[in-house]
């Protein structure tokens, strides 16, 4: 037991509470998880180990109002930008591992097509591979795209509806918005179901930038 905890108590004192990012970042891990390791079930994602750049973006997306969230624009509104980029640091440097993914019950013809979306794309519909951007093993691209894996199934559906609807947005040009309202319903279903299926590989570490041009131009994503 620490000793300042100790003379404390003996006082009659509370314990001092450490001036750590891990101890101001609770409001964070409240909801994402001790360390901001979310369960891969439910509806939150995970924020360790994804690219500061992605993070300090949907920071700004949630406080500029291009996410809508009733929960995380009020915990943003007074940060400062510095600080936004430190919170961003913090979660990208959390070398973590990841739980093994949920049981799936998706028919095999889904799965196909959800393997298929996540790795060669549509061409007839324009809808390019989920890994001609997130990388070939899905587990993002610095400086700005993230990993696929290890995200809850629901997650994945609400935030793909969401661009389809306008209810999350980027910075123009939005290709996510742009691909996503390409997309039925059913192929929505199939490559989130099978992504959320997916164990992640023991190094998962987003890779480096891709030197090919994207599929699509992406206004988060510097050129």
């Amino acid at each position: 037991m620490p000793l300042a905890w100790c003379l404390a108590s003996a006082a009659g004192a509370a314990p001092p509470v450490p001036d750590t990012m891990a101890q101001r970042l609770l409001a964070c891990t409240g909801c994402h998880g001790p360390q901001g390791r979310a369960s891969p079930q439910g509806y939150v994602p995970r924020l360790a180990g994804k690219p500061a750049q992605y993070l300090l973006n949907q920071l700004h997306h949630f406080r500029e109002g291009r996410r809508a969230n009733a929960a995380m624009t009020p915990l943003l509104d007074t940060l400062s930008p510095a600080y936004l980029q430190e919170i961003a640091q913090h979660f990208a440097a959390l070398d973590l591992p990841y739980p093994a993914p949920p049981a799936s019950a998706v028919a095999p013809a889904e799965v196909a097509r959800g393997l298929q979306l996540a790795q060669q794309g549509d061409p007839a519909a324009q809808v390019p591979a989920c890994a001609a951007c997130h990388g070939p093993a899905l587990t993002g691209r610095l400086p700005a795209t993230p990993g696929l894996l290890g995200l809850p199934r629901d997650y994945l559906i609400g935030q793909l509806g969401a661009w389809q609807t306008g209810l999350r947005r980027a910075a123009s040009p939005d290709c996510m918005a742009t691909l996503a309202r390409r997309m039925s319903a059913a192929d929505v279903s199939a490559v989130a179901s099978w992504l959320a299926a997916q164990p992640v590989p023991a190094a998962a570490h987003p890779q480096a930038a891709s030197v090919s041009p994207a599929p699509l131009a992406c206004g988060s994503v510097p050129p």
